[in-house]
């Protein structure tokens, strides 16, 4: 049997998928890094390393409208999904990262996630303490992203399950997302 007959998906599914949510300097890839270490079988989708995968026309979101930077979030969305249902039916627990704003771009993970819903988990540790964590890290951002909790609260705040984890450590984190979600790490 050569290496494009071998079956990837005959293990057991995965019993689900995270959606790990918050503004730059929330924690999501930190965090997303570790939840996913914790189970036997994983993957961390950063979404922001999808987007890296474009050479040449790559629009990054800015805070004025961009219709094709607004395109481009939808793609790169696509890409994470269907790498999460791949991940899945071969057993592995998929936990995305990216920062998801608006409903549209919740209800489009939620559209095309499988299995549908996702867990949907928001790391809110407040403007200030993101923006703390920003300056600290070697990832330097030119752009003050804070304004993205606001809008966040105002389109999802009756969405998902919202961590505060400005006192917590990475590990509690993690604790705080598998309580929540009830996934039992194996």
């Amino acid at each position: 049997m050569g290496w494009a007959e071998v079956p990837v998906d005959t293990a057991e599914p995965a019993a689900g998928v995270i959606l790990l949510s918050g503004i730059p300097g929330s924690g999501k890839s930190t965090v997303a890094a570790a939840l996913a270490a914790r189970f036997a079988a994983s993957a961390h989708i950063e979404v922001d390393a999808l987007q890296d995968l474009i050479v040449s026309g790559g629009r990054l979101p800015t805070p004025e409208r961009d219709e094709e930077a607004d395109r481009q979030i939808f793609l790169r969305a696509r890409g994470a999904c269907l790498l999460a249902g791949s991940f899945v039916a071969a057993g592995f627990l998929p936990v995305v990262d990216d920062v998801v704003v608006r409903r549209a771009h919740l209800d489009f993970y939620r559209r095309w996630m499988t299995p549908r819903p996702p867990h949907f988990v928001v790391l809110a540790p407040g403007a200030a303490k993101a923006a703390e964590r920003n300056r600290a890290r070697d990832k330097t951002l030119t752009t003050d992203w804070s304004f993205l909790e606001t809008a966040m609260r105002e389109e999802l705040a009756d969405e998902g399950i919202w961590i505060d984890n400005a006192g917590l450590t990475v590990d509690r984190t993690v604790d705080a997302v598998l309580a929540a979600t009830g996934l039992t790490p194996s």
